[in-house]
């Protein structure tokens, strides 16, 4: 009567230190960031200036948009992003690793949440010797048993508690890593596409460029020879047409490079290279989101994956310093034992057996200590990083911003200029076939106007992936956010 009284006695106060566990390390809310009016160093304007037929409007305090590249609406784009969500071999590497992680997340919660139970049965047969001349010289036996073993370690000061917490937040990490891949990949699908679109466009006005530079050169080396130009415009012509037959090589290089990485980004072979949608079949989207500073910091995965990073950092300073505190284990068994089954099968076959043990560290050469002081560094590691990625964040969306106004004034000048220079080509043309102007001059002036197409070219393209930067700077918030180990 008074074993079982000594037993209540432990188990009622282990309850009760478990029960009243306090949490030994920082709560991991991520550290207060200021919201700023607005991203950049001065005032967001409205919208853009007008370029290109349109003006893009900020809309301020709208939400991501989750599958932004349809604003571009192009059937062909959105397939080839689709595409490479669905077979980018990195993509799916990444999804399976958080797979794998999530399932080894269950496995270790599990094992240490619950108790253990496990069977066991052992079968031997032995022979012990006996003193030599008094009876038999040996004794040969068997040994039959089968028992259930269990076992239990209280989670008194929470090391367990924390140590499953560390584990699902970096589980989370995880997840927002995945989330945000998926978002760089779309967005470098839809880039490289706009960027292989500009170059098929400025190769096509480079060809054209060039033809017209080696007609005006074939031109004056035959006025040349005849003594009506001098040999100096005659090298002159020949050598413009050299140099832009030069600048062909070049773009071609980088649009192979480009098609290359397409086909790769979207789980293709290289020489398995997707069609491009022709860049005047692109329309630029003219309302884009600006999320506001405070939402920023729950849509973008980057902040999200630092958030989850700093509550891993604050459990492990928990789970350091309950591994400073006693640990009180359970083990029972109960089976059956003998040296023949008869024997087994009786009643005094029954095998039980019930223990606990508490362990308390007292000197492990400052081990523990120190492991704790590198936890609550890895903490202050894991805030500053956090505080990083945010400003990190802000200036993205800034630059994004500051990129897209500049983008509209530039494709506006390049684009005045495009116009002017067709209308003095179309101009220099008309008084060409009047024949009040020689050949020359109309060559010239249909150089400079594709020359200014190629400048206004590279501009359109460069605001529209200045525009994909955005809408990736901005992320996404709450449903579109990934399924953390937390929510589960």
């Amino acid at each position: 009567m008074m074993s079982f009284d000594y037993k209540t006695s432990v188990m009622a106060v282990a309850v009760a230190i478990a029960l009243t566990a306090c949490t030994f390390g920082p709560n991991g809310a991520p550290p207060a960031m200021p919201s700023p009016a607005h991203y950049g160093a001065g005032a967001q304007p409205a919208k853009t200036v007008a370029a290109g037929g349109v003006a893009q409007q900020f809309d301020i305090g709208a939400v991501g948009v989750p599958q932004w590249w349809q604003l571009y609406r192009s059937d062909a784009l959105s397939a080839l992003v689709e595409e490479g969500l669905r077979n980018s071999p990195t993509l799916g590497a990444a999804q399976r690793t958080l797979a794998a992680a999530q399932q080894e997340l269950r496995a270790q919660v599990g094992a240490s949440t619950l108790p253990s139970i496990d069977a066991a049965a052992q079968v031997d047969r032995g022979r012990t010797p006996l003193v030599p001349g008094i009876g038999p010289s040996e004794v040969r036996y068997n040994f039959f048993a089968g028992q259930v073993l269990a076992s239990y370690t209280f989670d008194l000061f929470g090391a367990t508690r924390s140590a499953n917490a560390a584990s699902a937040a970096r589980v989370d990490v995880q997840a927002y890593q995945l989330e945000a891949a998926r978002r760089a990949l779309a967005a470098n699908i839809v880039g490289t596409t706009i960027s292989v679109a500009a170059l098929d466009r400025q190769i096509a006005l480079t060809e054209r460029l060039v033809a017209v530079a080696r007609t005006a050169a074939d031109e004056d080396q035959h006025r040349y020879t005849l003594g009506s130009v001098s040999r100096a415009q005659a090298l002159a012509s020949t050598q413009d047409a050299a140099s832009a037959a030069a600048s062909l090589p070049a773009l071609r290089q980088q649009r192979a490079t480009a098609i290359h990485a397409l086909a790769v980004l979207m789980g293709r072979t290289p020489d398995n290279a997707p069609a491009v949608p022709a860049l005047d079949s692109l329309t630029l989207p003219e309302h884009v989101p600006v999320v506001v500073p405070s939402d920023l910091l729950r849509s973008r995965p980057d902040i999200q994956a630092a958030d989850a990073a700093v509550k891993a950092a604050a459990a492990d300073v928990g789970a350091a310093t309950a591994q400073l505190f006693p640990s009180l284990s359970l083990t029972a068994s109960m089976g059956r034992g003998g040296f023949s089954w008869p024997a087994v099968l009786s009643g005094a076959g029954g095998l039980w057996a019930i223990g606990a043990s508490l362990s308390q560290p007292i000197f492990h050469g400052g081990a523990l200590l120190a492991h704790r002081k590198a936890s609550i560094d890895a903490y202050d590691a894991a805030v500053l990083n956090y505080k990083s990625t945010v400003l990190s964040a802000f200036q993205n969306v800034a630059d994004s911003l500051a990129a897209l106004d500049n983008d509209a004034q530039t494709l506006a000048s390049t684009e005045a200029a495009a116009q002017a220079a067709q209308a003095g080509f179309d101009d220099t043309a008309s008084r060409r076939r009047m024949g009040s102007l020689p050949s020359t001059a109309e060559h010239a002036s249909e150089q400079r106007f594709l020359n200014a197409r190629i400048g206004a070219v590279r501009a359109a393209s460069q605001r529209m992936n200045d525009t994909v930067a955005l809408f990736q700077a901005m992320g996404e918030l709450p449903p579109g956010q990934p399924q953390t180990a937390s929510s589960q």
